[in-house]
């Protein structure tokens, strides 16, 4: 039966174990230094990567290859040696592929060779030589000149097999990208989304613009601001919620195309959706409407998806999800009936019984349903029971105006606002509507704002004075759409973590 201590004496023999291996690896440092003089050198360039060479030379036949003599210079990390008398193997790893290394006393000559016993798994080196195949067919690189870059005096992860804990992986992601091809082609992958997106808005003819992440008052979208301070100014200041009030200035300067691809913050809870920081495409275009935003969004999508993946279709969480198909559009009823049936069509048409519901569900916790609209209650019962069954790509639309203070009211119906919010894998991906450019209607819903906040709502809105003057000299009609890059990237990478697609996600300090 083991000890409950078990556990505990593990990890001291490994922290012990640790501190063997950079004890001999400092070692070593000291003795490449009184034998070869230069410690971290930076005059060795590569001429090549390993997938470039693989990719040119790995079909031609071994005969051929060793009569063309094609020298070559690689850089990269060792991730695997083994010694056979004079001789030594090795694989090098660089950022596109792993290539093996042939090391022999005769080629390198004695004090070159010797440097071999110094190279450690982790070990950064330079080499250069011939390509030629072995006797099984692999591409390998005899080496005439071999030198260690950089020595890695903390040891990776055994046989680079990687890190398996996601909590360790997150804190050390220098050592999660080195050892794990995955996360680095997760991380190639949201770079080829941005890109895209980026190139797409341009063909349009949008306008990239920056906006400032210092914000005197927070705005733009109902969350909860970090709040710093500006020394010189004697002022506190807000790390930006959203760029959307300061996009919207730019279409009453006269632009009619604006974008940005920002880095927001938001001072709230932390899940496997959430990260404190994160990433938004948002734009705006004048003389527009919500109808041709949705448009406009699904074309993005089916030609980010198309660019990055190759196609149009793609399995999430094991669904197969269409993209080339319309996305469907759902009022927030017609979702709950379409994924909740047994609620009846008639279930939802009165305050009291949309209560009745919420609380069956036990989801009334936090909700103040004396004071909450019927359209709110609607939000919330879709939230709770709705949303994450969601998995084909869906507008759900006309949200209540009472939580969409910076929307166009409908005007079929002044209770909705004509908003959509897009969900796919069961996410919100996108919000967007027709924007509000009633600078009076604005100051009332902004007050309004200001009141709950006033209440006790941290997430509610601050009136802001500035924005409603550059109302007051006429932004244009239009519609705008903010769109999660992160969410984004871990639809179309298939990852069930935002931590899976930040490169440094936020978490609490050990």
């Amino acid at each position: 039966m083991k000890s409950k201590n078990d556990g505990m004496v593990s990890m001291e023999n490994q922290f012990e174990e640790n501190n063997r291996i950079v004890a001999e690896r400092k070692e070593k440092l000291k003795k490449i230094k009184e034998s070869y003089g230069e410690l971290y050198p930076n005059k060795y360039k590569p001429s090549a990567r390993a997938k470039t060479i693989i990719d040119e030379y790995d079909s031609i036949d071994r005969d051929d290859l060793e009569k063309k003599r094609i020298c070559v210079s690689l850089a990269g990390r060792v991730i695997l040696k083994r010694n056979q008398g004079k001789t030594t193997f090795c694989v090098l790893k660089d950022s596109t592929e792993k290539i093996q290394l042939y090391l022999n006393r005769d080629v390198l000559g004695q004090e070159k060779y010797s440097l071999q016993k110094f190279i450690d798994l982790g070990d950064l080196v330079f080499c250069s030589g011939s390509l030629f195949k072995t006797m099984r067919g692999e591409l390998t690189l005899n080496c005439d000149e071999i030198e260690i870059l950089a020595k890695a005096l903390q040891p990776f992860p055994e046989k680079f097999r990687g890190l398996q804990d996601p909590d360790l992986r997150y804190r050390n992601r220098h050592i999660d990208l080195s050892v794990n091809d995955e996360t680095k082609r997760i991380f190639f992958q949201r770079s080829s989304i941005i890109n895209r997106v980026r190139e797409f808005m341009n063909n349009d003819g949008f306008l990239e613009v920056e906006t400032p992440m210092l914000h005197p008052i927070p705005g733009g979208a109902n969350a909860k601001p970090f709040i710093t301070k500006h020394n010189a100014l004697d002022q506190e200041m807000y790390l930006r919620v959203a760029p959307e009030l300061y996009l919207k200035r730019l279409l009453v300067g006269g632009f009619e195309k604006v974008y940005e691809l920002n880095r927001s913050f938001r001072n709230e809870g932390i899940s496997v959706r959430h990260n404190p920081e994160f990433t938004m495409l948002e734009f705006y275009a004048a003389y527009q409407n919500y109808e041709w935003c949705m448009n406009f969004t699904e074309d993005l999508l089916n030609d980010v998806l198309a660019y990055v993946v190759g196609r149009k279709e793609l399995v999430w969480d094991g669904h197969k999800i269409d993209m080339g198909v319309p996305f469907e559009r759902l009022s927030f009823e017609e979702a709950i009936h379409k994924y909740i049936p047994s609620l009846g069509k008639s279930s939802l048409e009165t305050k009291d019984e949309i209560i009745a519901i919420l609380k069956s569900y036990g989801l009334t916790e936090n909700i103040n349903t004396d004071t909450i609209s019927k359209e709110v209650l609607t939000v919330h019962l879709f939230e709770g029971l709705v949303e994450e069954k969601i998995i084909q790509p869906t507008f759900i639309m006309n949200h209540p105006i009472d939580i969409s203070p910076l929307a166009r009211k409908s005007e079929k119906n002044p209770s909705i606002a004509e908003r959509f919010e897009l969900y796919i894998g069961g996410k919100e991906i996108a919000n967007g509507f027709s924007e509000l450019n009633d600078p009076q209607e604005q100051s009332t819903r902004m007050r309004a704002q200001a009141r709950q906040k006033d209440s006790g709502d941290d997430e509610a809105m601050y009136f802001d004075e500035d924005y409603i003057k550059a109302l007051e000299f006429g932004m244009p009609p239009a519609a705008g759409c903010g769109i999660g890059i992160d969410r984004l990237t871990m639809f179309i990478t298939n990852s069930h973590s935002i931590r899976e697609v930040v490169l440094f996600p936020a978490l609490k300090r050990k």
